[in-house]
């Protein structure tokens, strides 16, 4: 079965993390929470969910893990400044792993400079900023690109959770 990382910091988008993180390890596979700080709870911004971090992206080795997954909200944004955080996506971009984003996750892929030439999908009202960081933008319920899958809202959570788990 495959490890996966969950980034994941304060503000996330609820249900876009609890949705895909129960049906990764329903499936049998392991889920790693990783944030700035180990053993660090996070809320979710509808207060609906709360979760504490495994591990501290300090211990995090991009090696360790078959897949990523980025929940949104203002998870990302509270994400994005860490240099850790953003070598931790390149490098497992460079190895051609799996990256799932979803709604303001493509925020971080946008600071690594990964999306040149990508094609993506996001929390529509970003479109313009993923454009400007050379992704070409499509607005649907999931949009698979190589190794990147990205959704867009709640709404497109079983999309997303399927692309998932077909990666896995």
């Amino acid at each position: 079965m495959s490890k996966v990382a969950f980034l994941l910091a304060n503000e996330f988008e609820d249900s876009e993390m609890q949705v895909p993180y129960d049906e990764v390890t329903k499936a049998g596979h392991t889920a790693d929470i990783i944030g700035l700080k180990a053993g660090e709870k996070v809320t979710g911004k509808q207060g609906k969910a709360e979760y504490t971090t495994d591990k501290a992206i300090s211990e995090a080795k991009a090696s360790d893990y078959d897949a990523v997954v980025i929940p949104g909200g203002s998870s990302p944004e509270n994400l994005r400044l860490d240099d850790q955080i953003i070598q931790f996506v390149k490098d497992v971009n460079a190895a051609k792993k799996t990256i799932a984003s979803i709604c303001h996750g493509p925020q971080i892929l946008a600071s690594a400079d990964l999306l040149k030439g990508r094609t993506i999908t996001a929390y529509p009202p970003l479109q313009d900023d993923m454009v400007n960081a050379g992704a070409q933008f499509k607005d649907e319920e999931v949009v698979v690109d190589g190794n990147f899958i990205t959704s867009r809202t709640p709404e497109d959570e079983p999309a997303f959770v399927r692309e998932i788990l077909k990666a896995l």
